[in-house]
């Protein structure tokens, strides 16, 4: 901490939080802080990690400010800070800005592009049905997953999506497409008697329409799993970043149809509700020379001065870093 505590001061900062439950029930709130360095990516840390009797706005406003107390951060150098869509969180950022003046909340664009993802699941029942039921039939069946071997040798079993992963259900849609032939082949040589599982996924896979499903979620869909992808990285300039998110909500304004209409409105939605990506965007177009406004942009907090924007050069507009936080601590005991 006294490394940390030295590599911190004086530095401008942004700060992520969340919390997981851990494999004992408790709920744990991690705390990540990142130097905001105006020419290069700055380095991130864990700055404190704490078990919480209960989630909400109060007891994460508390982490907070605890976390900045103990690294010894000015509240004036608190610039950023990264969560994800949860009210709670939302509150609490409401919250902080009394306190730190300069913060801009923003909630994880690959959080955003998640739910727009979920949107389109909720849209293919079919698709998903296939999906869920192809999953069950190769866990835990040695002789099945043999006989898949031998038809496909050079196929990677289905993928298992994980509802909570990112974009994993497109994944494994876009498998389906690229390979719905293969697939029904296998299911052909099994017994509908052996499993519930086999008997639902030759129902599914038979559906009037599955490939032209599975066509249309690969054609227009697939955006989403690349973007989420490449705003994963991290020390990705803030300009290249929001180039990302812009480039898919021009792509779905083209979405025609009922189901494109509805997952644009998703979208618009989840943009809608996160003012801090507004605010960065501002503060991209200033950096990058898009606007050569006289005036710094509206929305901007009002004790901001023009050496704080040039420090968001390579600011964050993820919560990926306490994502993978999360996954080291759960495989510790």
């Amino acid at each position: 901490m006294s490394k940390i505590k030295l590599e911190l001061s004086g530095k401008k900062v942004w700060v992520s939080i969340d919390e997981t439950t851990d494999v004992e029930g408790r709920f744990v709130a991690n705390v990540i802080v990142g130097i905001l360095e105006a020419d290069y990516p700055g380095k991130q840390y864990l700055v404190h990690s704490e078990q919480l009797e209960k989630t909400n706005y109060s007891t994460i406003c508390r982490v907070f400010d605890k976390s900045i107390g103990i690294i010894g951060i000015q509240h004036e150098d608190v610039l950023l800070f990264t969560s994800d869509a949860a009210p709670y969180m939302i509150k609490a950022g409401n919250t902080l800005k009394a306190f730190y003046s300069k913060m801009i909340h923003i909630t994880c664009t690959a959080h955003g592009l998640h739910r727009v993802a979920e949107e389109v699941r909720g849209k293919f029942s079919n698709v998903d049905k296939l999906i869920y039921s192809v999953k069950k039939i190769f866990r835990k069946a040695p002789n099945r997953v043999q006989l898949f071997k031998d038809e496909a040798p050079h196929l990677n079993l289905p993928p298992e999506p994980i509802i909570t992963r990112w974009s994993t259900w497109i994944i494994a849609s876009n498998y389906y497409c690229e390979n719905i032939e293969i697939i029904r082949k296998i299911l052909e040589k099994l017994d509908a008697d052996d499993a519930v599982s086999i008997k639902e996924a030759k129902k599914y896979i038979s559906k009037a329409g599955i490939e032209r499903d599975l066509a249309y979620i690969k054609s227009n869909f697939t955006i989403l799993t690349v973007s989420i992808t490449k705003l994963q990285k991290q020390g990705l300039p803030l300009a290249e970043a929001i180039n990302v998110f812009e480039n898919v909500e021009k792509v779905f304004e083209t979405l025609q149809g009922p189901i494109g209409k509805a997952v644009f409105n998703k979208l618009n939605n989840v943009t809608h509700k996160n003012v801090g990506l507004k605010i960065l965007k501002n503060i991209s177009n200033i950096l990058s020379g898009v606007t050569m406004n006289t005036e710094l942009e509206p929305g901007l907090p009002e004790d901001f001065s023009t050496d704080d924007l040039v420090y968001f050069k390579f600011a964050p507009i993820t919560s990926v870093d306490i994502e993978r936080s999360f996954s080291m601590y759960k495989t510790t005991k």
